[in-house]
């Protein structure tokens, strides 16, 4: 099974380019389900299902066609189907605060609960074999970051929390329970976390292995979804996941060339070059801006035969490597770049910003750092087994 995470800064155009790859894997003979992971959905929308809407709210997935299916994750299902006891406690601890009960059952939706939930639909969707490709369109970049951070974090929690929260709280809830102005969760509440656990595992190792799943970024040619872009990109690669593409959606076409926007057009051109040299080698496509809204299957359909040729496979492995790695060593940070074509004598770099650039020969590659390396600075570099290594510290 492939999975395809759409990821960009809201309102970018995502979920249509989400909802186009599908139709366009569903055509060329794919089983395919494009799963909504923003919990301000839009996928139903975009697919305008007018009456048919209702039915995308079931929980379960909505057939589009006979090789498509859509799914929006109903966190009120999902709280019946796995949050029981833990939703149930947190509306009892928010009840005692005088909170009236309908106030208490939306605050008792807690950040993450809805990501997680879509992760424990990938997974089981996975070990059923149900579907060939799964797209994920995911929320704009900050929650994208959490959804992929999440396994990792769950993981850390159960080996080194969990147990000891759990058996101190079993040995002292009898006596705090009479002098608590709240009652401490039940082992039943520690059951339920476990239980949500077992249901995620094998996920991360799902999500990093570049075979299986890829990120897709979405930006426009603006220099403000440019910078997020640029973070999105470090982050990913920072939790492991490989980009292996970079949509840029809403290009001015080429027979736009009144007056009007002539700065716009100006502007686009410098923004698509400065893409070009800072994504490289990863592939860049460009998807003109669209005379009409793109809603509705027709409209999606002429969306994905400007994003796709007729016999293209958006599911085809492309990367398996990322194009750079960071790493912290013997005190200090490296930057690790694969440079496969390299010679030592043509290899420059220096810092600009919170970016590392480098160059090979006419070449330029933009490294964005991560906020921990941002204030540093390049002190030495090696160029070995075609790998470039920067080491960076404090000036």
């Amino acid at each position: 099974m492939r999975i395809l995470l759409f990821s960009g800064k809201g309102g970018v155009g995502k979920t249509s380019l989400a909802a186009a790859t599908g139709l366009h894997l569903s055509r060329i003979g794919y089983r395919t389900l494009v799963m909504s992971v923003d919990p301000a959905h839009s996928l139903a929308d975009a697919f305008d299902l007018g009456d048919d809407l209702f039915h995308t709210k079931t929980g379960d997935p909505f057939p589009i066609n006979e090789r498509l299916a859509i799914h929006e994750v109903n966190i009120q299902k999902e709280i019946k189907r796995h949050w029981r006891e833990i939703s149930a406690y947190v509306i009892s601890v928010l009840r005692t605060t005088g909170i009236s009960d309908v106030e208490a059952e939306e605050l008792a939706i807690l950040p993450g609960m809805e990501e997680l939930s879509a992760m424990m639909w990938v997974n089981q969707f996975r070990r059923e074999h149900v579907y060939d490709v799964i797209v994920l369109d995911c929320a704009p970049t900050a929650e994208s970051m959490r959804f992929v951070s999440m396994p990792t974090t769950l993981e850390w929690y159960m080996r080194h929390i969990f147990p000891v929260q759990r058996g101190l709280l079993k040995a002292v809830r009898p006596i705090a329970n009479r002098v608590s102005p709240i009652e401490l969760p039940t082992d039943s509440y520690f059951a339920n976390v476990q239980d949500l656990f077992a249901k995620l595992e094998g996920i991360d190792e799902l999500l990093e292995d570049p075979k299986l799943t890829s990120v897709r970024l979405v930006t426009n040619p603006e220099r403000m979804v440019l910078r997020e872009t640029q973070r999105a990109f470090v982050y990913f690669s920072l939790h492991g996941l490989t980009v292996d593409g970079i949509i840029v959606n809403r290009v001015l076409p080429a027979e736009v060339n009144d007056l009007y926007f002539q700065e716009w057009r100006a502007s686009q051109a410098r923004i698509l070059e400065e893409i070009d040299s800072y994504f490289s080698p990863v592939p860049v496509k460009r998807v003109a801006l669209f005379t009409h809204e793109v809603l509705g299957r027709e409209r999606l359909d002429d969306l994905a035969r400007a994003l796709y040729q007729e016999t293209e496979d958006p599911a085809a492995v492309t990367r398996t490597e990322a194009p750079f790695a960071f790493v912290k060593r013997n005190g200090h940070y490296e930057v690790q770049v694969k440079l496969p074509f390299a010679a030592k004598g043509e290899v420059g770099l220096f810092k600009k910003g919170d970016e590392l650039v480098v160059e090979i020969g006419t070449l330029r590659r933009h490294i964005g750092l991560p906020t921990s390396m941002a204030g540093l600075s390049p002190s030495r570099a090696k160029l070995e087994n075609k790998m470039l290594t920067v080491e960076m510290r404090e000036v």
